[in-house]
């Protein structure tokens, strides 16, 4: 988050400014050290003219996107068995 804002030049002063939130907060949530609700980030992500999956990591591997991968989101745990042989 904090990278993608940095890139576009603005401050965390700003975006805070801009979005209507505190700047402390922001900055807890940038590094990690505090979750933010989806209101949040979706001001945060539009101010930044950026995709919602770019800030919450949302974006899937391409062993994600495997079918029968176990790290698929929509895989049966039923037919995968912890040594991967299933």
């Amino acid at each position: 988050m904090k990278a993608i804002r940095e890139a576009r030049g603005i401050s965390l002063q700003q975006l805070a400014k801009d979005i209507g939130r505190d700047p402390g907060f922001l900055s807890r949530v940038e590094n990690g050290q505090q979750g933010a609700g989806a209101g949040t980030l979706h001001l945060y992500a539009s101010r930044l003219d950026v995709p919602i999956a770019a800030i919450t990591h949302e974006e899937r591997t391409r062993d994600q996107e495997r079918p029968g991968s176990p790290h698929r989101h929509d895989a049966d745990p039923a037919t995968h068995r912890a040594d991967g042989s299933g």
